[in-house]
Protein backbone atom coordinates (compact mmCIF):
# COMPACT_ATOMS: atom_id res chain seq x y z
CA UNK A 1 0.00 0.00 0.00
CA UNK A 2 1.48 3.35 -1.09
CA UNK A 3 1.09 6.49 0.94
CA UNK A 4 0.86 10.04 -0.35
CA UNK A 5 4.17 11.81 0.52
CA UNK A 6 2.32 15.12 0.81
CA UNK A 7 0.13 13.79 3.65
CA UNK A 8 3.22 13.17 5.78
CA UNK A 9 4.16 16.86 5.74
CA UNK A 10 3.12 19.36 8.44
CA UNK A 11 -0.33 20.89 7.88
CA UNK A 12 0.96 24.30 6.76
CA UNK A 13 3.42 22.86 4.25
CA UNK A 14 0.83 20.35 3.11
CA UNK A 15 -1.63 23.14 2.26
CA UNK A 16 1.04 25.12 0.41
CA UNK A 17 2.12 22.01 -1.46
CA UNK A 18 -1.38 21.21 -2.65
CA UNK A 19 -1.87 24.78 -3.82
CA UNK A 20 1.17 24.58 -6.10
CA UNK A 21 0.41 24.75 -9.79
CA UNK A 22 3.44 22.66 -10.77
CA UNK A 23 3.81 19.19 -9.17
CA UNK A 24 7.06 18.20 -7.52
CA UNK A 25 7.53 14.66 -8.82
CA UNK A 26 8.92 14.15 -12.34
CA UNK A 27 6.04 11.89 -13.38
CA UNK A 28 3.42 14.40 -12.34
CA UNK A 29 5.26 17.24 -14.06
CA UNK A 30 5.55 15.19 -17.25
CA UNK A 31 1.83 14.42 -17.15
CA UNK A 32 0.95 18.07 -16.64
CA UNK A 33 3.20 19.29 -19.45
CA UNK A 34 1.87 16.63 -21.80
CA UNK A 35 -1.68 17.78 -21.15
CA UNK A 36 -0.77 21.43 -21.62
CA UNK A 37 1.11 20.70 -24.83
CA UNK A 38 -1.86 18.78 -26.20
CA UNK A 39 -4.18 21.72 -25.52
CA UNK A 40 -1.72 24.22 -27.00
CA UNK A 41 -1.21 22.30 -30.25
CA UNK A 42 -2.85 24.11 -33.22
CA UNK A 43 -5.96 22.70 -34.90
CA UNK A 44 -7.49 23.15 -38.33
CA UNK A 45 -10.00 25.70 -37.03
CA UNK A 46 -7.10 27.94 -35.99
CA UNK A 47 -6.11 28.46 -39.63
CA UNK A 48 -9.71 28.73 -40.89
CA UNK A 49 -10.66 31.39 -38.37
CA UNK A 50 -7.34 33.21 -38.94
CA UNK A 51 -8.24 33.55 -42.62
CA UNK A 52 -11.76 34.72 -41.82
CA UNK A 53 -10.57 37.19 -39.18
CA UNK A 54 -8.01 38.62 -41.60
CA UNK A 55 -10.71 39.24 -44.20
CA UNK A 56 -12.89 41.07 -41.65
CA UNK A 57 -9.96 43.17 -40.44
CA UNK A 58 -9.05 44.12 -44.00
CA UNK A 59 -12.63 45.20 -44.69
CA UNK A 60 -12.64 47.19 -41.46
CA UNK A 61 -9.57 49.15 -42.53
CA UNK A 62 -10.95 49.61 -46.03
CA UNK A 63 -14.18 51.11 -44.67
CA UNK A 64 -12.57 52.83 -41.64
CA UNK A 65 -15.03 50.90 -39.46
CA UNK A 66 -14.19 50.31 -35.80
CA UNK A 67 -17.13 47.90 -35.55
CA UNK A 68 -15.69 45.59 -38.21
CA UNK A 69 -12.26 45.73 -36.56
CA UNK A 70 -13.86 44.72 -33.26
CA UNK A 71 -15.62 41.78 -34.93
CA UNK A 72 -12.38 40.76 -36.63
CA UNK A 73 -10.53 40.67 -33.30
CA UNK A 74 -13.28 38.52 -31.78
CA UNK A 75 -13.06 36.09 -34.70
CA UNK A 76 -9.33 35.53 -34.18
CA UNK A 77 -8.96 31.97 -32.81
CA UNK A 78 -7.41 31.32 -29.42
CA UNK A 79 -3.69 32.01 -29.57
CA UNK A 80 -2.75 28.55 -28.41
CA UNK A 81 0.24 28.23 -30.80
CA UNK A 82 1.76 31.38 -29.33
CA UNK A 83 1.14 30.08 -25.83
CA UNK A 84 2.62 26.70 -26.71
CA UNK A 85 5.68 28.47 -28.09
CA UNK A 86 6.27 30.31 -24.82
CA UNK A 87 5.68 27.09 -22.86
CA UNK A 88 8.23 25.27 -25.03
CA UNK A 89 10.69 28.12 -24.45
CA UNK A 90 10.46 27.72 -20.69
CA UNK A 91 10.53 23.91 -20.61
CA UNK A 92 13.22 23.60 -23.30
CA UNK A 93 11.27 21.50 -25.82
CA UNK A 94 12.90 22.31 -29.16
CA UNK A 95 10.57 20.22 -31.29
CA UNK A 96 7.40 21.59 -29.72
CA UNK A 97 8.77 25.13 -29.99
CA UNK A 98 9.30 24.95 -33.75
CA UNK A 99 5.94 23.25 -34.30
CA UNK A 100 3.99 25.93 -32.46
CA UNK A 101 6.12 28.74 -33.93
CA UNK A 102 5.39 27.49 -37.45
CA UNK A 103 1.66 27.35 -36.68
CA UNK A 104 1.66 30.91 -35.33
CA UNK A 105 3.60 32.20 -38.35
CA UNK A 106 1.17 30.51 -40.76
CA UNK A 107 -1.79 32.12 -38.98
CA UNK A 108 -0.08 35.52 -39.12
CA UNK A 109 0.67 35.08 -42.83
CA UNK A 110 -2.99 34.29 -43.54
CA UNK A 111 -4.05 37.51 -41.83
CA UNK A 112 -1.36 39.45 -43.68
CA UNK A 113 -2.39 38.06 -47.09
CA UNK A 114 -6.06 38.95 -46.60
CA UNK A 115 -5.06 42.46 -45.49
CA UNK A 116 -2.83 42.76 -48.55
CA UNK A 117 -5.76 41.85 -50.83
CA UNK A 118 -7.90 44.47 -49.07
CA UNK A 119 -5.17 47.03 -49.69
CA UNK A 120 -5.09 46.22 -53.40
CA UNK A 121 -8.88 46.53 -53.49
CA UNK A 122 -8.59 49.97 -51.87
CA UNK A 123 -6.77 51.28 -54.96
CA UNK A 124 -10.04 51.19 -56.87
CA UNK A 125 -11.74 53.47 -54.33
CA UNK A 126 -9.04 56.07 -53.79
CA UNK A 127 -8.80 58.56 -52.23
CA UNK A 128 -9.46 56.95 -48.85
CA UNK A 129 -8.40 58.33 -45.47
CA UNK A 130 -7.46 54.92 -43.94
CA UNK A 131 -7.50 56.64 -40.55
CA UNK A 132 -7.82 53.38 -38.61
CA UNK A 133 -4.86 51.88 -40.45
CA UNK A 134 -2.71 54.90 -39.58
CA UNK A 135 -3.89 54.70 -35.97
CA UNK A 136 -3.05 51.02 -35.45
CA UNK A 137 0.36 51.30 -37.10
CA UNK A 138 1.58 53.45 -34.21
CA UNK A 139 2.69 52.71 -30.65
CA UNK A 140 0.28 53.78 -27.92
CA UNK A 141 0.50 53.43 -24.13
CA UNK A 142 -3.07 52.06 -23.78
CA UNK A 143 -2.32 49.36 -26.36
CA UNK A 144 0.83 48.35 -24.50
CA UNK A 145 -1.18 48.12 -21.28
CA UNK A 146 -3.67 45.77 -22.96
CA UNK A 147 -0.73 43.75 -24.30
CA UNK A 148 0.87 43.34 -20.86
CA UNK A 149 -2.40 42.28 -19.23
CA UNK A 150 -3.08 39.74 -21.94
CA UNK A 151 0.45 38.32 -21.81
CA UNK A 152 0.13 37.78 -18.05
CA UNK A 153 -3.46 36.54 -17.89
CA UNK A 154 -3.35 34.08 -20.80
CA UNK A 155 -0.62 31.79 -19.33
CA UNK A 156 -2.23 31.91 -15.88
CA UNK A 157 -5.69 31.06 -17.24
CA UNK A 158 -4.22 28.32 -19.44
CA UNK A 159 -2.28 26.56 -16.68
CA UNK A 160 -5.20 26.74 -14.26
CA UNK A 161 -7.17 24.47 -16.60
CA UNK A 162 -9.43 27.09 -18.15
CA UNK A 163 -10.35 25.41 -21.40
CA UNK A 164 -11.00 28.56 -23.43
CA UNK A 165 -9.38 31.73 -22.04
CA UNK A 166 -11.20 33.92 -24.56
CA UNK A 167 -10.70 37.35 -23.00
CA UNK A 168 -6.88 37.22 -22.56
CA UNK A 169 -6.53 35.75 -26.04
CA UNK A 170 -8.65 38.57 -27.54
CA UNK A 171 -6.48 41.14 -25.76
CA UNK A 172 -3.37 39.70 -27.41
CA UNK A 173 -5.11 39.36 -30.78
CA UNK A 174 -5.90 43.07 -30.56
CA UNK A 175 -2.21 43.88 -29.98
CA UNK A 176 -0.85 41.41 -32.55
CA UNK A 177 -3.12 41.36 -35.56
CA UNK A 178 -4.48 44.90 -35.81
CA UNK A 179 -1.05 46.43 -36.61
CA UNK A 180 -0.13 43.42 -38.79
CA UNK A 181 -3.28 43.77 -40.88
CA UNK A 182 -2.80 47.56 -41.04
CA UNK A 183 0.71 47.05 -42.42
CA UNK A 184 -0.66 44.71 -45.10
CA UNK A 185 -3.36 47.20 -46.09
CA UNK A 186 -0.76 49.96 -46.33
CA UNK A 187 1.49 47.81 -48.50
CA UNK A 188 -1.34 46.82 -50.83
CA UNK A 189 -2.86 50.28 -51.13
CA UNK A 190 0.46 52.06 -51.60
CA UNK A 191 -0.49 54.76 -49.09
CA UNK A 192 2.74 55.90 -47.40
CA UNK A 193 3.14 56.01 -43.64
CA UNK A 194 1.47 52.66 -42.87
CA UNK A 195 3.95 50.13 -44.23
CA UNK A 196 6.34 49.11 -42.71
CA UNK A 197 5.40 50.98 -39.51
CA UNK A 198 2.57 48.55 -38.75
CA UNK A 199 4.88 45.56 -39.18
CA UNK A 200 7.41 47.06 -36.77
CA UNK A 201 4.67 47.67 -34.18
CA UNK A 202 3.55 44.03 -34.59
CA UNK A 203 7.10 42.74 -34.03
CA UNK A 204 7.56 44.95 -30.96
CA UNK A 205 4.24 43.76 -29.51
CA UNK A 206 5.08 40.12 -30.27
CA UNK A 207 8.53 40.24 -28.70
CA UNK A 208 7.38 42.11 -25.62
CA UNK A 209 4.40 39.81 -25.02
CA UNK A 210 6.54 36.69 -25.45
CA UNK A 211 9.09 37.89 -22.90
CA UNK A 212 6.36 38.76 -20.39
CA UNK A 213 4.69 35.36 -20.86
CA UNK A 214 7.99 33.53 -20.37
CA UNK A 215 8.67 35.42 -17.14
CA UNK A 216 5.12 34.66 -15.96
CA UNK A 217 5.57 30.92 -16.56
CA UNK A 218 8.92 30.95 -14.77
CA UNK A 219 7.34 32.65 -11.75
CA UNK A 220 4.60 30.01 -11.78
CA UNK A 221 7.21 27.29 -11.40
CA UNK A 222 8.01 26.02 -14.88
CA UNK A 223 11.68 25.14 -15.33
CA UNK A 224 13.75 23.33 -17.97
CA UNK A 225 15.00 19.88 -16.99
CA UNK A 226 18.09 19.66 -19.18
CA UNK A 227 21.00 21.87 -20.14
CA UNK A 228 19.64 22.03 -23.70
CA UNK A 229 16.37 23.35 -22.31
CA UNK A 230 18.17 26.17 -20.50
CA UNK A 231 20.10 27.03 -23.66
CA UNK A 232 16.88 27.30 -25.70
CA UNK A 233 15.20 29.62 -23.23
CA UNK A 234 18.30 31.76 -22.73
CA UNK A 235 18.96 32.12 -26.45
CA UNK A 236 15.39 33.08 -27.24
CA UNK A 237 15.17 35.57 -24.38
CA UNK A 238 18.40 37.26 -25.43
CA UNK A 239 17.26 37.32 -29.06
CA UNK A 240 13.93 38.83 -28.03
CA UNK A 241 15.59 41.57 -25.97
CA UNK A 242 18.02 42.36 -28.79
CA UNK A 243 15.17 42.51 -31.30
CA UNK A 244 13.19 44.90 -29.12
CA UNK A 245 16.19 47.19 -28.72
CA UNK A 246 16.90 47.26 -32.45
CA UNK A 247 13.30 47.73 -33.51
CA UNK A 248 12.74 50.54 -31.06
CA UNK A 249 15.87 52.38 -32.19
CA UNK A 250 17.43 52.14 -28.71
CA UNK A 251 14.31 53.65 -27.24
CA UNK A 252 14.25 56.82 -29.33
CA UNK A 253 11.38 55.66 -31.51
CA UNK A 254 9.31 54.68 -28.50
CA UNK A 255 9.94 58.01 -26.80
CA UNK A 256 8.98 59.94 -29.94
CA UNK A 257 5.68 58.07 -30.07
CA UNK A 258 4.67 58.61 -26.46
CA UNK A 259 5.56 62.29 -26.03
CA UNK A 260 2.81 63.59 -28.30
CA UNK A 261 -0.41 65.60 -27.83
CA UNK A 262 -3.65 63.66 -27.65
CA UNK A 263 -1.95 60.42 -26.56
CA UNK A 264 -4.44 57.85 -25.44
CA UNK A 265 -7.47 59.86 -26.56
CA UNK A 266 -10.25 58.41 -28.65
CA UNK A 267 -9.74 60.98 -31.39
CA UNK A 268 -7.94 60.25 -34.60
CA UNK A 269 -4.16 60.19 -34.04
CA UNK A 270 -2.17 63.28 -34.84
CA UNK A 271 1.39 62.00 -34.56
CA UNK A 272 3.84 61.64 -37.46
CA UNK A 273 4.71 58.22 -38.90
CA UNK A 274 6.53 55.68 -36.70
CA UNK A 275 9.53 55.68 -39.02
CA UNK A 276 11.38 58.93 -39.79
CA UNK A 277 10.30 60.67 -42.97
CA UNK A 278 12.99 60.21 -45.67
CA UNK A 279 15.03 63.23 -46.70
CA UNK A 280 13.36 65.20 -49.40
CA UNK A 281 9.78 64.44 -48.40
CA UNK A 282 9.22 67.38 -46.13
CA UNK A 283 6.88 70.29 -46.61
CA UNK A 284 7.31 71.78 -50.08
CA UNK A 285 9.20 75.02 -50.19
CA UNK A 286 7.53 78.27 -51.11
CA UNK A 287 9.18 78.21 -54.53
CA UNK A 288 6.93 75.34 -55.58
CA UNK A 289 3.89 77.67 -55.54
CA UNK A 290 3.49 79.89 -58.61
CA UNK A 291 4.39 83.45 -57.66
CA UNK A 292 2.47 86.44 -59.05
CA UNK A 293 4.24 88.89 -61.27
CA UNK A 294 5.32 91.97 -59.37
CA UNK A 295 6.83 94.08 -62.15
CA UNK A 296 5.02 97.35 -62.90
CA UNK A 297 3.81 97.64 -66.50
CA UNK A 298 5.97 99.99 -68.57
CA UNK A 299 3.21 101.16 -70.92
CA UNK A 300 2.73 104.90 -70.43
CA UNK A 301 -0.90 104.82 -71.42
CA UNK A 302 -1.97 102.23 -68.89
CA UNK A 303 -4.09 103.66 -66.06
CA UNK A 304 -3.07 103.02 -62.49
CA UNK A 305 -6.24 100.98 -61.76
CA UNK A 306 -5.13 98.34 -64.25
CA UNK A 307 -2.59 97.07 -61.70
CA UNK A 308 -5.44 95.33 -59.87
CA UNK A 309 -6.55 93.41 -62.95
CA UNK A 310 -4.68 90.14 -63.67
CA UNK A 311 -2.72 90.21 -66.90
CA UNK A 312 -2.70 87.14 -69.21
CA UNK A 313 0.73 86.15 -67.85
CA UNK A 314 -0.44 86.40 -64.23
CA UNK A 315 -1.95 83.22 -62.65
CA UNK A 316 -5.69 83.44 -62.06
CA UNK A 317 -5.15 82.81 -58.33
CA UNK A 318 -3.04 85.97 -57.83
CA UNK A 319 -4.15 87.59 -54.55
CA UNK A 320 -4.87 91.27 -54.19
CA UNK A 321 -2.44 93.41 -52.22
CA UNK A 322 -4.58 92.85 -49.09
CA UNK A 323 -6.27 89.48 -49.77
CA UNK A 324 -9.17 88.19 -47.72
CA UNK A 325 -8.23 84.89 -45.99
CA UNK A 326 -9.97 81.92 -47.57
CA UNK A 327 -11.50 79.47 -45.07
CA UNK A 328 -13.08 76.10 -45.71
CA UNK A 329 -14.74 73.32 -43.71
CA UNK A 330 -13.64 69.70 -43.77
CA UNK A 331 -16.46 67.69 -45.31
CA UNK A 332 -15.93 64.03 -46.26
CA UNK A 333 -18.85 61.75 -47.06
CA UNK A 334 -16.60 58.64 -47.09
CA UNK A 335 -15.46 58.79 -43.47
CA UNK A 336 -15.11 60.91 -40.36
CA UNK A 337 -12.37 63.10 -41.78
CA UNK A 338 -9.54 63.45 -44.26
CA UNK A 339 -5.77 63.06 -44.21
CA UNK A 340 -3.40 66.03 -44.12
CA UNK A 341 -0.04 65.23 -45.70
CA UNK A 342 3.36 66.90 -45.62
CA UNK A 343 3.25 67.24 -49.41
CA UNK A 344 0.72 66.35 -52.14
CA UNK A 345 0.39 62.56 -51.98
CA UNK A 346 3.15 62.34 -49.37
CA UNK A 347 3.43 61.01 -45.83
CA UNK A 348 0.64 61.55 -43.32
CA UNK A 349 0.97 64.60 -41.08
CA UNK A 350 -2.32 64.41 -39.19
CA UNK A 351 -6.02 63.71 -39.75
CA UNK A 352 -8.66 66.44 -39.83
CA UNK A 353 -12.14 65.51 -38.66
CA UNK A 354 -15.29 66.67 -40.41
CA UNK A 355 -16.40 70.15 -39.39
CA UNK A 356 -12.92 71.54 -38.65
CA UNK A 357 -12.35 75.02 -40.08
CA UNK A 358 -9.09 75.41 -42.03
CA UNK A 359 -7.41 78.33 -43.76
CA UNK A 360 -6.37 77.82 -47.38
CA UNK A 361 -2.85 79.20 -47.79
CA UNK A 362 -1.82 78.11 -51.31
CA UNK A 363 -3.00 77.74 -54.87
CA UNK A 364 -4.21 74.43 -56.27
CA UNK A 365 -1.61 71.86 -57.34
CA UNK A 366 -2.44 68.87 -59.54
CA UNK A 367 -0.66 65.70 -58.35
CA UNK A 368 -1.63 62.09 -59.17
CA UNK A 369 -4.91 63.21 -60.78
CA UNK A 370 -6.01 65.00 -57.60
CA UNK A 371 -6.24 68.72 -56.84
CA UNK A 372 -4.30 69.52 -53.65
CA UNK A 373 -4.27 72.73 -51.61
CA UNK A 374 -2.18 73.68 -48.62
CA UNK A 375 -4.17 74.55 -45.50
CA UNK A 376 -3.53 75.62 -41.92
CA UNK A 377 -5.57 73.98 -39.14
CA UNK A 378 -5.65 74.01 -35.35
CA UNK A 379 -6.36 70.48 -34.06
CA UNK A 380 -5.10 68.10 -31.40
CA UNK A 381 -3.65 70.91 -29.31
CA UNK A 382 -1.39 72.23 -32.09
CA UNK A 383 -1.30 74.11 -35.39
CA UNK A 384 -0.57 72.11 -38.53
CA UNK A 385 0.17 73.16 -42.10
CA UNK A 386 -0.14 70.52 -44.79
CA UNK A 387 -1.79 69.47 -48.03
CA UNK A 388 -5.30 68.07 -48.45
CA UNK A 389 -7.45 67.09 -51.42
CA UNK A 390 -9.55 70.03 -52.55
CA UNK A 391 -12.71 67.99 -53.15
CA UNK A 392 -13.07 67.37 -49.40
CA UNK A 393 -13.27 71.08 -48.58
CA UNK A 394 -16.47 73.13 -48.48
CA UNK A 395 -15.64 76.77 -49.03
CA UNK A 396 -16.64 79.07 -46.19
CA UNK A 397 -15.15 82.31 -47.59
CA UNK A 398 -16.26 83.50 -51.07
CA UNK A 399 -13.35 83.27 -53.50
CA UNK A 400 -13.73 83.73 -57.26
CA UNK A 401 -10.52 81.82 -58.01
CA UNK A 402 -11.30 78.67 -55.98
CA UNK A 403 -12.11 76.49 -59.00
CA UNK A 404 -8.88 75.00 -60.41
CA UNK A 405 -7.80 75.41 -63.99
CA UNK A 406 -8.77 72.54 -66.37
CA UNK A 407 -5.08 71.90 -67.01
CA UNK A 408 -2.60 70.96 -64.22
Amino acid sequence: MTTDPVSALPPARRRRQRRRLIPNTPDERATLLEGLAERAYPTVEFFIFSLLAGAILGAGYLLDSQALLFVGVLLVPLLMPWLGMTLATVTGSWRFFFQTLAAFVIGAVLIFITGLLAGFAARAFMPLTLSEAFYHSRLWWPHLLVLVLGAVLLPISFVRSERRPVLPSAMLAFAFYLPLSAAAVGLGSGVPGIWPSGLIVFLIHFGLASLIAVVTLVIMGFRPYTLAGYSLGTALILAGILGLVLLSGFGSALASQFDLPGLGSTATPTQPPLLPTPTGTGVPSATATPQPATATPTQTGTPTASLLVPTPETPTGTPLPNPTPVYALIESVEGDGIAMRVEPGGALLTTLLNGILVEVISDVQRVDNFNWVKVRAVTGGGTFEGWVIQNYLRLATPSPNWSPSPTP
